[in-house]
């Protein structure tokens, strides 16, 4: 059967992963089309704290964030829920940067190497080794190779029948950025009854406070500025934040049904990366690093077997699977045993007390969730 147009690559997603992975496939000559369901920039519900590990393999690439403003972050600060404080530094350090203006920043890059569509997909399906790309427009497309970079939760993973879809997902994450005198060497993470909240300062010198609850914590005040002022702000130093810092958004933005659930980095012969092939709490401050890792991890692996002749979709798909997890597996059982500790009231008092006692401690535990820069 002969195929109108085909692609070599699809990515399906242009956030950090999609637009990294299209970037460096694209410098290899590669037929790649990224769809996109929002045109840039725009900003996204997200941390934006990035750990240094990135920053070799984006230099590598062409980006670099520090041109646009990012700030340079050294100094992690850490508060339980009644504000009881651990500082530490950074064995790595990072950077703070908008979705709004990063994102903005690997597009410019690729959009005039890659093509780019600004649709929805709803249905992806491999047969005859060949991907059939359905968008909302009904548009189809064909491609040898499909990457899933749809983020955390989306209508294909609901099509793809995928596992963790099946099982609760009781989260939700509220993000603003604000005006408000903070150093912006320093990433801060101050936990509430039900959730935590980050806050590190943007290129606009803004701040982002992005925070993570659970819907069970969050339901019973029914909105988000009363559930601020009356459960957040028990912390004082969210009590203050709150109260003295001005909102630069006309509201909020938010997600619900965030999962945690473990997922496949293969599904259906697609490739996934980013959140899409696993999402690491946030309270770890790395989800952004782990997205651009996973992007680089996939290409690098896919140009070194698509270039052999005798090259074999199943092993590739086995490999990627084994790195991947070698990679991030143990960075996300990390992150989801720090969570279980610090939504513990007793353990989590236990583990500050044992923080304060062990000042080492919380470097270790950084280093545990981070990678090393990878050229």
């Amino acid at each position: 059967m002969a195929y109108n147009n085909k692609r070599e690559v699809i990515i399906i997603g242009g956030g950090l992963a999609g637009l990294t992975a299209a970037l460096h496939l694209s410098n290899h000559n590669l037929k790649i089309c990224l769809i996109e369901k929002n045109e840039y920039p725009h900003h996204k519900v997200c941390g934006e704290y990035i750990s240094n590990e990135v920053l070799p393999y984006l230099s590598s690439l062409g980006i670099d964030p520090f041109s646009i403003g990012a700030k340079r972050i050294s100094k992690f600060e850490i508060t339980d829920s009644k504000g009881f404080p651990l500082k530490a530094d950074l064995p790595l350090g990072g950077f703070g940067i908008s979705r709004y203006a990063f994102d903005n920043l690997l597009f410019e890059a690729i959009k005039d190497k890659v093509e780019i569509i600004f649709d929805t997909v709803e249905k992806v399906i491999f047969k005859e080794n060949i991907f059939t790309v359905t968008t909302q427009r009904k548009d189809v497309l064909y491609a040898d190779f499909v990457i899933g970079a749809f983020g955390k939760r989306s209508n294909i993973d609901f099509f793809l029948n995928r596992r963790f879809m099946k099982q609760p997902s009781p989260w939700l994450a509220v993000k603003t950025h604000y005006d408000f005198d903070f150093d912006e060497d320093t990433v801060a993470l101050h936990n509430f009854n039900g959730g935590y909240c980050g806050l590190s300062k943007t290129e606009t010198n803004t701040v982002n406070a992005c925070y993570l609850t659970t819907f069970k914590s969050f339901k019973k005040y029914g909105d988000i500025d009363t559930f601020q002022k009356k459960e957040l702000s028990k912390n004082p130093f969210l009590d203050e934040f709150f109260k003295k810092a001005k909102p630069v958004f006309k509201k909020p933005l938010t997600i619900s049904q965030i999962s945690f659930q473990k997922k496949e980095p293969v599904e259906n012969h697609i490739f996934m990366i980013g959140d899409s092939a696993g999402l690491i709490h946030p309270l770890c401050g790395n989800g952004m690093a782990m997205a651009i890792r996973s992007a680089q991890l996939f290409s690098e692996l896919f140009l070194k077997a698509f270039q052999k002749s005798d090259f074999d979709r199943n092993n590739l798909e086995k490999e990627y699977s084994n790195h991947w997890q070698k990679e991030f597996g143990s960075r996300l059982k990390t992150g989801r045993f720090i969570q279980r500790i610090l939504m513990n009231p007793l353990s989590s008092k236990l583990g500050f007390s044992m923080a304060k006692s062990i000042p080492s401690l919380i470097p270790k535990l950084i280093e545990k969730t981070h990678g090393s820069p990878i050229k």
